[in-house]
């Protein structure tokens, strides 16, 4: 099924949307590899809701996100089978979704980059720090709780609602600096918005998908 240039994929254990960029040419060897960004969604984007409202509630697939999405990434968005905070339980289904964006579609194992919103966000870490070998960065959108360690990757955490009250355990646990201090490898950016306003905000702001695409595993 194609909606949007989006396409739905089924043949996976997670079912998932396939964004490609213009001018993608999957198969073809001789195509430059161009960078892949796996999207997790949140709670109320999982069932009953259809896998294409879930997926582009929010996150890159969502309309009036940055066009940096569409015309730079592959996008995979893959939706869980039921509600709830529950992304660690299938972090194989969303490494085969990722293997099978790499050989079929010709995404770059060295700029495949995970974010996710709300509990998508918990998922991040939960994913990385499972197979951080997989990430070459990763960008929560306001999760709702601390990772139990540092996944020891670049970080982009776009806070708001959800993870401000944890502030100060999010910058401890990751060494998060504040946009244009130190590196830029551990970054921590709050516009003071609300959960679905951070989310909105994050998605259009190139300045992440740009520096996303600066790191490489």
């Amino acid at each position: 099924m194609r909606q949007n240039n989006i396409v739905l994929v089924e043949s996976a254990a997670l079912r998932f949307l396939l964004s490609l960029p213009q001018g993608g040419s999957a198969g073809n060897e001789n195509s430059r590899r161009r960078p892949v960004l796996c999207f997790l969604h949140g709670l109320g984007e999982g069932p009953p809701s259809d896998v294409y409202t879930g997926i582009t509630a929010h996150g890159p697939l969502r309309p009036g996100s940055s066009s940096l999405a569409a015309s730079e990434f592959i996008v995979a968005g893959p939706q869980l089978p039921v509600r709830g905070d529950i992304w660690r339980s299938y972090a194989d289904a969303v490494s085969e979704i990722v293997a099978m964006v790499h050989s079929r579609y010709d995404g770059d194992p060295a700029r495949t980059y995970l974010t996710g919103f709300s509990f998508g966000g918990n998922g991040v870490f939960d994913m990385a720090l499972q197979n951080p070998s997989l990430w070459a960065a990763l960008w929560p959108v306001d999760p709702t709780r601390v990772p139990e360690a540092d996944p020891g990757l670049p970080v982009w955490l776009s806070s708001g609602e959800a993870s401000r009250p944890r502030r100060t355990r999010f910058i401890e646990r990751l060494r998060l600096q504040p946009p244009g201090a130190g590196s830029y490898e551990r970054v921590y950016y709050d516009e003071g918005l609300d959960h679905v306003g951070t989310a909105t905000s994050a998605y259009r702001n190139d300045t992440i998908y740009y520096w996303l695409l600066s790191k490489r595993a």
